[in-house]
């Protein structure tokens, strides 16, 4: 899968164990793509272009997926049974029953010779779901121990687990505007947090970030790439202030944010939040969520952290094929449970030979 961040596509190879109702999982072996600088562009102005090339960028994303995870396949000489890609998401407008990711499956399947699962969302927004956040579905059986899950991805986003159900939203924006700022003195991340560090929060600039009327609105919600660009680079980019205090002031903004949706669910002092992400290596920004906060953060293994997504994407994958519910309504908002998922398969021949019989 890929992220709004853009740094690459995270690969994970998997294995799931289901045994007295209880999934299990092993992370068995991760990479992650650096995007070529021709891909990096192509993909964050492709909301820009015309239907053609949008079209045309599935069809070679698609070919790209393939050509990179059958690479990684013949290089760590695993043996797969199914592949599962989230691809890129471009357009997210759940509103108007829209949600878009490139990465043309057929192409994967072809190339790999792999039954490959995509379209992970697209049944949801049908069903007038959000869409989003769709690894609650991991959060769920496969890390059955904490009661709040936290992803700092390129939007932050969290699932909660209440006497009822489990529900999941998207916060605030995280990483993508945290990289963008950098990017302006010629880095690719903050690493650590260090020049955020060395900022000073701005009080004036922290409440304007934190009165658009998303961080009002109740769930089920979620934040599209656009909008985090559009709304909170839009308000940042008003400021004078030296990088180092934009970076303070946003790191600042993000745990209030979370701090904020974790206290409206009453948390108890025995509860436990996992955080994952790349947001979960930058350690000033964990300190100042972990400073708003009464309850055990734990930060999980390095592979867990940077993979988790992928994993759960692949566990996805695998609840689609044997078709069991893989995205929540109690999370998205849909009108009721679905299995989501677009199969495309290589094993035609297969099929037409055990429908004769032989």
């Amino acid at each position: 899968m890929s992220g709004s961040s853009l740094d690459g596509v995270d690969i994970a190879y998997c294995t799931f164990t289901k045994e007295a109702n209880q999934w299990t999982f092993d992370l068995l072996q991760t990479s992650c793509v650096p995007f070529p600088e021709r891909w990096i562009n192509r993909l964050k102005f492709l909301p820009l272009q015309s239907a053609l090339t949008y079209f045309k960028t599935h069809t070679y994303f698609g070919h790209y997926l393939g050509e990179i995870t059958h690479n990684f396949i013949k290089e760590h000489n695993l043996s797969v049974d199914l592949i599962a890609s989230h691809g890129h998401t471009v357009f997210h407008e759940p509103h108007n029953r829209l949600t878009a990711q490139v990465g043309d499956g057929a192409a994967i399947a072809e190339i790999t010779g792999i039954t490959t699962v995509t379209q992970l969302r697209t049944n949801d927004v049908a069903l007038a779901g959000q869409g989003a956040p769709i690894v609650p579905i991991g959060d769920l059986h496969l890390f059955p121990d904490y009661r709040f899950c936290l992803n700092l991805g390129g939007i932050a986003n969290i699932s909660v687990k209440t006497k009822e159900r489990i529900v999941a939203f998207d916060i605030c924006g995280c990483n993508q505007i945290l990289n963008r700022l950098v990017e302006e003195i010629g880095l690719v991340y903050d690493e650590d947090g260090l020049l955020a560090r060395k900022g000073q929060v701005n009080a004036k600039l922290l409440q304007t970030l934190n009165t658009p009327a998303f961080f009002k609105k109740k769930p089920p919600k979620s934040l599209s790439n656009q909008w985090v660009i559009d709304t909170m680079m839009g308000i940042i980019e008003q400021s004078t202030l030296p990088v180092e205090d934009l970076l303070s002031t946003f790191c600042e903004h993000v745990a209030f944010q979370i701090a904020h949706v974790i206290q409206k669910y009453n948390p108890l002092p025995s509860d436990k939040l996992l955080v994952t992400g790349g947001g979960a290596f930058n350690i000033f920004l964990m300190e100042r969520i972990v400073a708003h906060l009464n309850i055990k953060v734990v930060i999980p293994d390095k592979d867990i952290v940077a993979y988790k997504e992928a994993m759960v994407m692949a566990f996805m994958g695998v609840l689609r094929l044997r078709n069991e519910v893989n995205v929540l309504s109690s999370v998205t908002g849909a009108k009721r449970n679905s299995v989501c998922g677009l199969v495309s398969t290589v094993i035609v021949d297969k099929i037409i030979k055990n429908k004769n019989g032989s």
